[in-house]
């Protein structure tokens, strides 16, 4: 797998879609930390660390629906294994004029958009949230 993080982003895109309560995705430090972000948000109820089918470690994400629709509306990958985006604290963009969230990767760890202007520091751009 070239992409674990876009990986992880389609199982959920994919479980939101079909009306799944629960995903399952390997686990990671970098996915852990990246659902961290997105439950300190409030895009999933949480999640918690299993042994998947084939014995490795894994995570059961769980996804948050109101009224029957899923909270996660759009959710995109931004910087690729191809082409990794870098930004600046002032360049860190605004999802839906502040209704989404961008997750960064930062040398203080990875961080929602606002967190990481509130720390003033920049980094790479992972995925926007709305």
């Amino acid at each position: 797998m070239n992409d674990p993080i876009g990986d992880m982003l389609t199982r959920i895109r994919n479980g939101q879609m079909r009306g799944k309560s629960v995903v399952e995705t390997p686990a990671s430090k970098l996915r852990a930390w990246v659902l961290d972000v997105l439950a300190d948000e409030g895009y999933i109820r949480g999640y918690e660390s299993t042994t998947g089918k084939d014995g490795h470690p894994a995570f059961d994400i769980s996804l948050k629906y109101y009224e029957g629709t899923p909270v996660i509306r759009e959710l995109k990958r931004v910087s690729k294994p191809g082409r990794r985006v870098y930004m600046g604290v002032k360049d860190i963009p605004t999802v839906r004029q502040g209704l989404g969230v961008s997750i960064v990767s930062t040398p203080r760890g990875v961080m929602s958009d606002a967190n990481a202007r509130a720390a003033n520091v920049g980094g790479e751009v992972l995925c926007t949230i709305f």
